[in-house]
């Protein structure tokens, strides 16, 4: 099995099936391409295979599943119910309990027909907004519109859907005017010159922009989209129907992920986005070699690519993920884009390709000084590896390196900001938490029907014994969650954040589909992501839809919304397993906590953010909006009279000095770009009231006196 994201190799049942699959598989030897019709029943058999017998917690393919994957596909297709017809769902729900047995058949009818109805709707809809839009809207008629488009029946007829079109279109116009005739005014106030624009001359251009962007993303539809992204989507519909984390790659998603998973890729290090027909320089990665070359500016048009010496290939009105495959290369290879720079000019610019690293994917650090003390800041986006070169980047190796700048900084204590952090390899994240403890398990991994497996901290060094934090959100997820949680069982730090992290409590394998096929002409068949085992807290405890509790609560704008893992209909439940030998250590933070909690109540900005919390959940079921001009006006004053009493969030500054490590400051002179990054995010760190009190907390670790009962090998102060 090739790219296994965890500890597989013990893991005999996933090998079996592959074995099993293998064998079953290799009468598909086709002697020819395939149309994708054949491919897609091939993906399908494969697929059901696959998950059936590898997945941790196989479901049963019946009436029941067919069911939900019905709700599910038609939900993705057509989420806002702008497109289907309430005849078009009669036809189509003669097979929402046919799904199980069509898949069984590799029978494609049900998405055949849906496809084919969405396309031929979506072509039909682009004369309703564009008649829609042709003439202004009557904003002094009385009418609602409700935009819970769950709960919102089809539209019965051609009528039906022309009047929700218009009514959707009404709802965005409103805003957009109102907000229009704002700027406006603050205008007019700063200027008694200036001539406001009339609303009549507004409408016309909210009308004509809207009518632009949508032309846009029908365009991208109709050019951008081929029948494989549309069977993706009908094909994860089904396998998501497992659990939340699994999921169907196709070959271009499959290199997406492998290159957020590692941060790196071979190519130019440009950002391409799609402009019109053309395709356009978004931006270019700091230290990638178009950045270096310095003559690819953001802004240019890419009119033409060519591979070193051979003929260009014109690009125009072309797939943005085919023009980025043409640029995309192996290290050392040369590509030849011709570009319209923003000045007019055409040029022809020569760039040797080169390993790109995407910088924002990686470990970065921050000292700041408070009362006297200084602290270092570690901020990890994701536990990044390379599964194809071991010897490249990866967290645990970063944040180790990091530590030891920090600690050449003389810190007095550590924060570890995983806030949105999803999570990544489960290897690095079971070393990354031996940096911080002398030895012993670090979390707990079961297979189905098998004893669990402690997987231990793999060497006695520690690297950091200082005062540690821990920060978390509601989006802190997987082995964000294995980190947080063996800190706190060991009560080697405390955890702050949300109310509790996201609750996913499962390892995932990515398995290569290619594999099953021997002599394949069908095509890249694309990787699945499926979930093999489920892993543990060395306390016992899943974090499988519960997360990691905070030891020390933040109020947050969710704080009253359920989100994470348990808001996932087809997660796996929450369970425990006996806890592992491990001993925490002896240190009482209940009085640091305490003193913790009194600041946070005490806090007049914490109050604000549980007051805005307490409304968002209050408003959560608020659906019903006017279409009526004066009293849309009225219902947004009214809101905005709320909102602006929690803007003033948006103003904290807790005026403490963030400053980058010497290794960076040596760098900015030439990379300007590195600079601003990093003055921008010191910058999102003085808004950060959170900040603010984790220091606090850890500056009260370091002046406890826990560190006396420590064991030699570890102290606290």
């Amino acid at each position: 099995m090739k790219r296994i994201v965890e500890y597989m190799k013990r893991n005999y049942k996933v090998i079996l099936v592959i074995t099993a699959l293998s064998a079953v598989l290799w009468s598909f030897i086709p002697s020819e391409k395939k149309s994708d019709p054949e491919k897609d029943k091939l993906l399908l058999e494969l697929l059901t295979m696959v998950l059936e017998r590898g997945h941790y917690s196989p479901v049963a393919i019946d009436d029941a599943f067919s069911k939900k994957v019905y709700a599910k596909y038609l939900d993705g297709i057509d989420p806002t119910k702008r497109f289907f017809l309430q005849t078009d769902i009669e036809e189509f729900s003669k097979y929402e309990l046919q799904i199980d047995d069509m898949i069984k058949r590799k029978d494609l009818t049900f998405f055949n027909l849906t496809n084919s109805r969405l396309l031929q709707r979506m072509e039909e809809c682009r004369a309703i907004y564009e008649e829609v839009l042709a003439a202004p809207f009557d904003f002094t008629a009385h009418e609602n519109i409700n935009v819970d488009y769950e709960k919102l029946p089809y539209a019965k007829n051609k009528k039906e859907l022309i009047d929700r079109w218009r009514k959707q279109l009404k709802l965005q116009a409103l805003s957009t005017i109102t907000d229009k005739q704002k700027l406006e005014e603050d205008k007019k106030s700063k200027d008694a010159s200036y001539r406001a624009k009339s609303f009549d001359v507004i409408e016309k251009e909210v009308r004509e922009n809207s009518l632009k962007s949508l032309n846009e993303y029908f365009d991208f539809i109709q050019k951008e989209l081929t029948r494989n992204d549309w069977f993706s989507i009908y094909i994860n519909a089904i396998v998501e129907r497992f659990d939340p984390h699994t999921f169907y790659f196709s070959p271009e998603d499959k290199e997406k992920f492998d290159v957020s998973m590692s941060g790196t890729f071979e190519g130019i290090g440009a950002r391409l986005q799609k402009k019109n027909d053309a395709v356009e320089i978004s931006e270019l990665i700091s230290g990638g070699p178009a950045w270096k070359g310095k003559e690819l500016e953001a802004g240019d048009l890419i009119l033409k690519v060519a591979q070193g010496k051979e003929e260009p290939i014109d690009v125009a009105g072309m797939r943005l993920d085919d023009v980025v495959k043409k640029i995309k290369g192996p290290k050392g290879t040369e590509v030849r884009l011709t570009v319209k720079k923003v000045d007019g000019s055409i040029k022809v610019i020569s760039i040797i390709r080169d390993e790109v690293e995407t910088e924002e994917t990686f470990a970065k650090s921050s000292i700041v000084e408070k009362d006297g003390k200084r602290f270092g800041i570690i901020y990890l986006p994701k536990f990044y590896i390379s599964f194809e070169n071991k010897e490249n980047r990866d967290a645990y190796k970063d944040i180790a390196v990091e530590i030891e700048r920090l600690k050449a900084q003389n810190i007095d204590g550590l924060v570890m900001d995983l806030r949105d952090n999803g999570g990544g390899s489960l290897e690095t994240v079971v070393k990354m938490v031996g940096l911080f403890i002398p030895e012993g398990p670090v979390v707990q991994v079961k297979g189905p029907g098998r004893n669990p497996e402690i997987l231990p901290d793999p060497d006695k060094k520690v690297q950091y014994d200082g005062p540690l934090v821990v920060m978390i959100n509601n989006f802190s997820a997987s082995a964000s969650e294995i980190f947080a949680a063996a800190i706190q069982d060991y009560k080697r730090g405390i955890v702050v954040g949300s109310k509790h992290s996201y609750g996913k409590g499962t390892v995932q394998n990515v398995i290569d589909l290619n594999q099953f096929i021997r002599g394949n002409s069908y095509g890249d068949l694309g990787a699945l992501k499926t979930t093999i085992q489920k892993f543990y807290r060395i306390n016992g405890g899943s974090t499988q839809r519960e997360g990691v509790m905070s030891d020390i609560v933040f109020p947050d704008r969710y704080t009253y919304l359920d989100m994470g893992e348990r808001d996932e209909e087809s997660a796996l439940p929450w369970d425990k397993i006996a806890p592992a030998s491990y001993e925490p250590l002896p240190i009482n933070y209940d009085q640091i906590i305490a003193n913790s909690k009194k600041r946070i109540a005490a806090n007049a900005y914490f109050k604000l953010i549980d007051e805005n919390a307490k409304w968002i959940y209050e408003r959560k079921d608020d659906n019903t909006f006017s279409l009526n001009l004066n009293q849309f006006k009225k219902e947004m004053e009214q809101s905005d009279a709320k909102i602006k009493k929690f803007k003033v969030l948006l103003d904290y500054n807790n005026k403490l000095n963030f400053s980058s490590l010497p290794n960076e400051v040596s760098l900015f002179e030439k990379d300007s770009l590195l600079k601003q990054k990093r003055e921008r995010w010191h910058e999102d760190l003085q808004k950060d009231v959170y900040i603010e009190e984790t220091l606090n907390v850890i500056a009260e670790i370091k002046a406890s006196k826990n560190g006396k009962a420590l064991p030699k090998k570890l102290s606290i102060n």
